[in-house]
């Protein structure tokens, strides 16, 4: 099962043997182990859960719903299956489970821009900053005052920023160093530094 959670350590560059430079952002990708598995008799579908990395404070639900697998999970997410999991309670998955050329997709939590208006957030056109115009040259302006007199729903407006989950797609595995468990990606991850991002194979490029 080519699935991993990780860290976002940050980008950095490799040169290959061809005097290529390539871009790459590195993750730390701890083994994650298996704390559930789901088949389509038990719960209607397939799925593995992994949890990753070390957390405190357990609530006891928690705790006892991973006491079998033997761990503290930091993160605990679960990921469909087209079949039957071949896997089972405990299981370690490492970045040993992917090679060099492996296309994957990287979801993670996009950095939080907090609110802005609708030239940063949307790259809506400043207005003229004429005389006589006030100053207002960052304003929305009219949102609907005419027929219907109402505002629809999803209006471009000001707001809070980023902070959304966001998967890129077609990133490819450039770099695997299984001694320190760390993966690096073709690209840019979506994501702060130290921020919790899930790898999922594609194909092979």
């Amino acid at each position: 099962m080519q699935v991993i959670i990780g860290t976002k350590i940050g980008m950095t560059q490799i040169i290959g043997d061809d005097g290529i430079v390539t871009p790459v952002t590195i993750l730390q990708a701890d083994p994650s182990t298996v704390t559930q598995i789901k088949t389509v008799e038990t719960d209607g579908y397939n799925a593995v859960q992994l949890g990753y990395g070390q957390g405190k404070n357990l609530s006891k639900s928690v705790a006892g719903h991973v006491k079998s697998a033997g761990i503290t999970p930091k993160v605990l997410k679960e990921f469909r299956t087209e079949g039957a999991p071949e896997l089972k309670v405990g299981d370690k998955i490492s970045v040993e489970s992917f090679n060099l050329g492996d296309k994957v997709q990287v979801t993670g939590i996009s950095k939080g821009k907090g609110y802005a208006g609708t030239v940063k957030r949307w790259n809506f056109n400043e207005s003229r900053n004429t005389h006589g115009f006030k100053g207002n040259i960052r304003r929305v302006g009219s949102i609907g005052s005419m027929y219907p007199q109402k505002v629809f729903k999803g209006k471009r407006m000001p707001g809070r920023m980023g902070h959304d989950q966001v998967t890129v797609k077609n990133l490819v595995v450039a770099y695997i160093d299984a001694e320190n468990n760390l993966i690096g990606l073709k690209g840019a991850v979506p994501g702060p530094k130290k921020g919790i991002v899930t790898v999922i194979a594609e194909g092979k490029e």
